[in-house]
């Protein structure tokens, strides 16, 4: 059977030349880059040339404001815990409801430990009211982390906008984003349009690199002690042997989106839409969450009244589709997603939502494979469930009723 790969929002597929140009740090100049003989000079080199081709993509004149971090969870960790052991005499932080569980489950624990935290809510696309982010700004305010692009809905943040007038407001307030889902598939311009971005967050699995590297921006002159301590490694800003082949991977892959971000991007947006109208017009009762906000070019999540997300998952493998519910960290979870709790998704539909996810690997044979699938799989499921009338093909009357007794 063959497989169909529409979760790259969870991890990606290693591209062939990401995959060739580390090769020879596995097996030739496998030498540890702090070492002082000659062999290790070339691991060294390649360490160094790699921070400086992903700072060149992102505008960076100095390339020593890339750290180099295990994962994107890592930076994040290192982002809001580094700023508040650098920053002591303030306790308040500005989050969104929508963060991935690696900036919520963090703003979460250090308001377990006395700081206050401003979950700022979103409306029924994903948008952020944006009066009330500058009413969350305060004195006390030591760092606002809002993630530029969300993993389960695909909604994009302004960053740029809140970025500036945090700034504006008091110029001392940290600002972090977790920039793992549009690196690659957005430019960024740190000298630019982000230039009152103090910290930004990315992961190579997400770009076609390798699983276990990520990196961290860290603005020179921002206040962030390191997180990882032990070793001299990275500037004395992230203790641990630094994972050579892995970095040049993602230095490699990185280089791989830019230079075709724009074909790829307008692609894969093309095979988006067009699987989202042909969902949309075959199967009755479904909603596309976050339709009224600016989305990745990538992503689709689309809502399936009346029947659970598990089911369609588990039907759509059989065929070989592999597709999400939501955040792959979650995925154990039977909670509904927090997301779309968020976003006021209707309870009908909040546990039925799948996410299919591209990448420029994904063919139109792909979807078309998922829509002469998937709502199949849908009528099937209906056709099961107590709240749908199949001989109307609509909802039970007493549908909704009977939902909100179960829940």
């Amino acid at each position: 059977m063959r497989i169909i790969y529409a979760d790259n929002n969870a991890t990606t597929q290693v591209a062939p030349e990401v995959y060739e140009a580390m090769g020879p740090y596995f097996t030739e100049q496998y030498f540890n880059p702090s070492s002082m003989y000659d062999a290790a000079h070339t691991t060294a080199n390649a360490l160094n040339n790699a921070r400086k081709e992903i700072a060149g993509h992102f505008a960076l004149e100095e390339p020593k404001q890339i750290l180099f971090t295990s994962c994107a969870t890592e930076s994040n960790n290192t982002a809001i815990m580094g700023t508040a052991r650098a920053n002591p005499n303030r306790r308040h932080i500005i989050t969104s409801s929508v963060e991935h569980p690696a900036v919520l489950e963090v703003c979460k624990d250090m308001e377990r430990n006395g700081y206050k935290v401003t979950f700022l809510p979103v409306d029924n696309d994903g948008n952020l009211n944006i009066d009330e982010f500058i009413r969350a700004l305060s004195p006390d305010t030591l760092l606002v982390t809002i993630l530029h692009a969300n993993n389960e809905s695909g909604v994009i943040f302004p960053i740029e906008q809140l970025s500036r007038l945090t700034k504006e407001t008091d110029p001392s307030i940290v600002f972090h984003t977790d920039a793992t889902q549009s690196v690659g598939k957005m430019p960024i311009d740190l000298r630019g349009e982000f230039r009152h971005v103090d910290l930004l967050s990315f992961s190579g699995h997400k770009l076609h690199a390798p699983k276990g590297i990520g990196a961290l921006f860290v603005r020179r002159g921002t206040p962030c002690r390191p997180y990882m301590l032990g070793g001299h490694q990275e500037g004395g800003r992230r203790a641990g042997t630094e994972n050579v082949p892995y970095i040049v991977g993602l230095a490699k892959a990185l280089s791989l989106s830019i230079e075709n971000m724009e074909e790829d991007e307008s692609r894969i947006q093309k095979l988006r839409d067009r699987l989202e109208a042909a969902l949309v017009e075959k199967i009755p009762e479904v909603q596309v969450n976050g339709k009224g906000a600016p989305r990745l070019p990538n992503t689709l999540n689309i809502a399936c009244h009346y029947i659970e997300g598990e089911g369609i998952l588990y039907q759509l493998s059989t065929h070989g589709i592999c597709a999400s519910s939501g955040s792959a960290c979650t995925s154990g979870s039977l909670e509904p997603s927090h997301v779309l709790r968020a976003m006021n998704v209707p309870f009908t539909a909040v546990h039925g939502s799948v996410r299919f996810s591209l990448s420029r690997y994904n063919t139109e044979e792909d979807v078309d494979r998922i829509i002469e699938v998937f709502p199949e799989i849908v009528a099937n499921l209906r056709k099961l469930s107590p709240y749908w009338d199949n001989e109307k093909n609509t909802p039970r009357p007493d549908a909704e009723s009977m939902l909100q007794q179960t829940h």
